[in-house]
């Protein structure tokens, strides 16, 4: 019945985020904190390239690992215009196995609490720690439900050109505290010269941890000397107003 990021919510995407396009400064935030790191990084989540390549054209050595088809033919197609050839691979997190040690892995905005449940974040923290050199660091973002309304309704939409454009209907279904995630219904409508010819629908389901909480499941998982920066402000402590906070983890 839905589909996951599928052609629709790729082209919607790049058209709302396009490549270096920095979301509350996240592009600016990680480009300080690699600085130094003249190995292998991986970004988990790597999308259409956003990131990505603004930290390949700052000479970092960045590599990507994705679960969406779509979303990884596009950043090729990025890519390659700009003359870049770094290593893509279409995997899931949670069964990650690729051919490199890392000094860095990086899963900016948000993207970890996509992962369907606390078994799969687990699992994929422990695949991280596997793929990090000893001492390599891991950085991961984490956002919180501050505004959701459940039965909450919007509308956004983006031309594609003079004739196409693609409308994004937003349906906030539920806010479950006790398993701590909440849950919308993304429709994508794809329009030519008025006319619907096609449609995507995508269930979005956003968990999130407590500080505490992602703390011990780093530490579970091996990680040490963690530290946390609220809202891309490096060593801002996080608080009630904090809306998204990055964990620096080390392996040992």
């Amino acid at each position: 019945m839905f589909s996951e990021y599928g052609k629709l919510s790729t082209q919607f995407y790049e058209a709302t985020k396009p490549i270096g396009f920095s979301m509350s400064g996240d592009i600016e935030f990680y480009q300080q904190r690699l600085a130094g790191i003249t190995g292998r990084i991986l970004e988990a989540g790597v999308g259409t390239g956003r990131m990505l390549i603004p930290l390949l054209e700052n000479k970092f050595c960045v590599d990507g690992v994705d679960a969406s088809n779509d979303m990884l033919a596009l950043c090729r197609e990025h890519c390659e215009k700009r003359n870049l050839d770094p290593f893509l691979i279409e995997q899931r997190l949670e069964t990650l196995e690729l051919p490199h040690m890392y000094e860095a892995i990086i899963m900016p905005t948000g993207s970890f609490a996509l992962l369907n449940g606390r078994e799969i974040a687990m699992e994929t923290l422990a695949r991280f720690y596997r793929h990090l050199s000893p001492g390599g660091r891991l950085f991961i973002d984490l956002g919180f439900p501050k505004v959701f309304s459940e039965d909450g309704q919007s509308l956004r939409t983006v031309e594609l050109s003079d004739k196409e454009g693609i409308t994004l209907s937003v349906y906030d279904v539920e806010l479950n505290w006790i398993d701590q995630y909440s849950l919308t219904y993304l429709t994508y409508r794809k329009w030519r010269s008025g006319k619907e010819v096609d449609t995507e629908l995508q269930q979005f389901k956003v968990h999130w941890y407590g500080v505490k909480e992602f703390t011990y499941m780093l530490k579970e998982a091996g990680f040490t000397s963690i530290k946390m920066s609220a809202d891309y402000l490096h060593d801002k402590a996080p608080s009630k107003e904090t809306s998204l906070i990055t964990f620096e983890a080390i392996r040992r």
